[in-house]
């Protein structure tokens, strides 16, 4: 079996390896384009050096590549591959790792192995959601990332970068604000690139311009999910910082791309369902914040799945 899934991965050339692999970035976001991939990983470098975060960006491409090897290896099929469906809970992991632990051979050997864990949890969980005729999204991500987090607690190699026993959430923690309109702005593209645990309002843009080169409808409902988040989490008093640092949006703009563009068709019922989507994202993020708290880790992008788990559930038809 595996003479046979590593002759399928050389029949897809160098070339051809590098676009799945693209693929899987474009994925994170629902896009089979490699070109939107090939921006995101620009954005995702941008961001990373910008702040001083390097290891983040290796992390992700290493992540990438792990677990699309991984999908190979295991036989698994290689329409998803090709598609870039085994390579985007890999790259979140990627990033997430070096985004909470200290650079160590102990994470990156963690971040290896997660990355590689995330390609056979999602044909489990995907088997078990397929009677409800929804899928696992970036839930493997989630929880490879949340065993990672939690067992940070007895490993003592496994160092967390912010606090040593309190990781709140997926910010750097750089001094954000939102009192003119530019840092509105930018808070506004940090819930962008906050997707890929970076916080950064340029990386936020080379996202938008990606989901623009595949789909129109996405990277709008991008925008609309981000700035419609920041409105509700401002109205209902979270803090400032946090709404600045794209921490309340990140989960919203998958929603929004996921109920508006790839579930439904784009219709006034669809945008309605999107909209109240987007809200009760909010609402549920700010849930599991409250409710990870205690066990000091971070709700990544369960809110998103969570919510849109909720609102696929019903098999509501809206396109009519």
């Amino acid at each position: 079996m595996k003479g046979e899934s590593i002759e399928k991965l050389s029949d897809y050339g160098v070339l051809g390896f590098i676009k799945i692999n693209l693929r899987g970035v474009a994925q994170v976001m629902f896009q089979p384009s490699a070109w939107t991939g090939l921006l995101f990983l620009v954005g995702i470098f941008w961001g990373a050096y910008a702040t001083d975060d390097a290891p983040i960006a290796w992390g992700a491409l290493l992540g990438l590549v792990i677990s699309t090897i991984t999908a190979f290896i295991l036989n698994l099929s290689t329409d998803d591959a090709s598609q870039g469906l085994w390579g985007f809970n890999g790259v979140l992991v990627g990033c997430a790792f070096p985004a909470f632990f200290d650079s160590s051979i102990a994470m990156w050997l963690s971040l290896v192995l997660c990355a590689a864990f995330t390609t056979w949890l999602r044909v489990g969980l995907n088997r078990i959601m397929q009677s409800w005729r929804v899928n696992s999204f970036t839930f493997p991500f989630v929880l490879a990332t949340w065993i990672g987090l939690l067992s940070a607690h007895a490993m003592q190699s496994l160092r967390p970068i912010h606090h040593s026993q309190i990781i709140t959430h997926h910010s750097h923690h750089i001094q954000a604000g939102m009192d003119n309109f530019w840092e509105l702005v930018q808070a506004w593209l940090n819930g962008i690139s906050q997707v890929f645990l970076i916080e950064s309002w340029v990386t936020g843009a080379f996202f938008l311009v990606g989901l623009a080169v595949c789909s129109r409808w996405a990277a709008l409902w991008a925008a609309i999910g981000s700035a419609l988040s920041m409105c509700i989490a401002a109205l209902m008093n979270v803090p400032t910082s946090h709404i600045a640092e794209g921490l309340y949006s990140f989960s919203a703009v998958l929603t929004a791309i996921a109920l508006a563009t790839v579930f439904y068709q784009p219709s006034w019922r669809s945008a309605a369902w999107s909209i109240l989507g987007i809200v009760v994202t909010v609402f549920v993020q700010a849930a599991m914040n409250a409710w990870m708290l205690p066990y000091s880790i971070a709700t990544l992008t369960a809110p998103f799945c969570v919510t849109t788990w909720l609102f696929l559930l019903p098999n509501i038809k809206l396109n009519r």
